[in-house]
């Protein structure tokens, strides 16, 4: 097997794009989290930056007319998601089927070399490239086999393809974050974009893979951060969404702040399985601080962001800022203190309730959401009915809900035994979605009379000639569906102007129904803006009471 492979190599990560003479095309198909879209964006700005030309659509059953490229940005978090990427590359691996009496198919890299080969160059990039490099390669399954921080490297890679090899480099660096990398965004007319503040995790929770397929934690500079919000804001666009492994551990020591930063503090009761850096630098706040400066009519959501790293100064900051949107993800993973600490999470249960309180009675009407692994090694009965009296107490708006798959590297792979039956993971599975989904059903019924401010997205996918509606979400992250009719262009004023709703407009609503996963809003009081949204008295009156939470 010829195999050009840079990832035992030093690799030099500021070496300027090579140059591709005659433009070829090509595509990326993401898959997985956020972060991976936004990498996506980034290996588009290194491609474009080496002449090569960008093709959106044209996939007909599954495969792309006339594209000479295409990668899989992929995601190894759990089997189900690895199992999706093989299927696809089965498919890609045989896009035409021969007629009886032709032959076999020719190699792909001995029909490269002979130049008979009309196939596209398959690369598989991202998490499931650095833990599957070896397998990939065995199975001849694609061309090209990347990881997360060498994505410069893929011209040069290309160039090697093409002469008929296959081109690997899985290195993970200490200090890649592609910060001066402008993103080509894959989807310019949406009014939301992603915005990757840094990169890699160091928490080490015994489930996951993250840290081997990413590598350790860097922050972007900061300063980097807010010119690429910036950017966004003058093209438009009403929301960021800040990306990272951990993103509210965000630390960068490049920067000095002055009257903040510097030594790490966590939440209360929560505690870190690594070492901390206590170096001057920003920190999460900081960066939210600044990021939310930038324009005060555009919201500022982030994720995924750990528990333990959301202490007092930072919910202050985000219940006092109205561009910082009041919805926080705290994934708790287990309701149960012995799984928690077998998961090696750092809290107990009884920290994580009390980290639930002082949040809702900081940022009042917060929506938290979570994620919850069910049947993790050792599990027992009780311990599963205790993630679901955690849901009970909790109440969220939203949660990703998984069974647990080992994953091999990781602590719970060395150290424990995935003892749980697959068939008992699926039913506590059903019994932890069957009792999340009856929470975010009441809650969402409580909406009803309520007023929000809605980002508006789009055309609904319910929307018909004859009853056409809009989406788009609360603060909340709500998803909400609208009449689309026109408005008045302000509330509270009489007037006979009236405006038609565009993408990226502000609208003040009232929820008239609500189901489980929508709310629908057939009142609009008209359009808006964050700033008049959140200093309205009626508004802050009628917000929903603070829940407290039993310990």
């Amino acid at each position: 097997m010829s195999v050009a492979d840079a990832s035992t190599s030093s690799n030099n990560f500021s070496q300027p794009f090579a140059v591709n003479p005659e433009p070829k095309t090509f595509t990326i198909e993401s898959y997985g989290c956020q972060q991976n879209v936004a990498d996506s964006e980034v290996v588009r700005a290194i491609m474009e930056g080496a002449n090569f030309k960008w093709i959106e659509g044209g996939r007909v059953d599954g495969h792309y007319s006339g594209c000479d490229i295409i990668f899989l940005n992929t995601c190894a978090i759990r089997d189900n998601a690895e199992k999706r990427i093989w299927g696809r590359l089965n498919h890609l691996k045989h896009p035409v089927r021969r007629s009886p009496g032709t032959g076999p198919l020719p190699g792909r890299r001995q029909a490269r070399r002979d130049g008979r080969n009309k196939k596209p160059i398959i690369g598989l990039l991202g998490c499931m490239a650095e833990r599957l490099k070896a397998r990939l390669l065995e199975e001849e399954a694609v061309d090209l086999v990347v990881g997360p921080d060498a994505y410069r490297d893929l011209p040069r890679l290309l160039d090697i393809v093409e002469a008929g090899e296959r081109g690997v480099n899985v290195q993970l660096s200490m200090d890649e974050t592609y910060a001066e990398i402008k993103p080509a965004r894959i989807s310019p007319d949406q009014c939301s974009a992603f915005v990757s503040i840094m990169r890699g995790c160091n928490n080490m929770c015994s489930y996951c893979i993250v840290p081997h397929t990413r590598g350790r934690e860097r922050s972007r500079p900061l300063r980097t951060v807010v010119e690429e919000v910036r950017r966004l804001a003058d093209e438009g666009v009403k929301e960021v969404v800040l990306l990272g492994q951990n993103v509210n551990s965000f630390h960068d020591t490049s920067t000095v702040v002055f009257n903040g930063g510097g030594k790490y503090e966590a939440a209360e009761g929560f505690s870190n399985l690594y070492k901390s850096r206590d170096e001057a630098g920003a920190r999460f706040i900081d960066l939210l601080d600044a990021v939310s400066r930038v324009d005060e009519d555009m919201r500022v959501r982030f994720t995924s962001p750990h528990p333990k790293d959301f202490p007092l100064p930072l919910l202050q900051l985000i219940s006092e800022r109205p561009s910082l949107c009041k919805a926080l993800h705290l994934p708790a993973q287990s309701g149960s203190s012995a799984v928690l600490q077998r998961m090696r999470r750092g809290y107990t249960r009884e920290a994580y309730l009390s980290l639930v309180q002082r949040v809702r009675e900081i940022i009042p009407g917060v929506a938290l959401s979570s994620d919850f692994i069910a049947g993790f090694c050792g599990e027992t009965e009780e311990e599963h009915q205790q993630t679901l009296s955690l849901l009970n107490l909790v109440g969220y708006d939203h949660a990703f809900l998984f069974s647990y798959s080992l994953r091999e590297r990781t602590h719970a792979a060395y150290h424990f035994k995935d003892d749980v039956p697959e068939s008992e993971k699926q039913r506590r599975l059903s019994e932890v979605i069957a009792t999340f989904r009856s929470i975010v059903e009441k809650r969402n019924r409580a909406e009803i009379g309520r007023e929000h401010l809605v980002l508006v997205e789009g055309p609904s996918k319910r929307s018909t000639p004859e009853k056409p509606t809009l989406t788009g979400r609360t603060d909340t992250n709500k998803r909400c569906i609208l009449p689309a009719r026109e408005v008045p262009v302000s509330v509270g004023e009489e007037s006979k102007s009236l405006v038609s709703l565009q993408p990226g407009d502000y609208a003040w609503v009232r929820v008239t129904d609500a189901k489980a996963q929508t709310l629908f809003c057939d009142e609009i009081l008209g359009r808006s803006n964050i700033q008049e949204f959140a200093t309205d008295i009626r508004r802050t009156e009628r917000l929903p009471p603070i829940q407290k939470v039993q310990m």
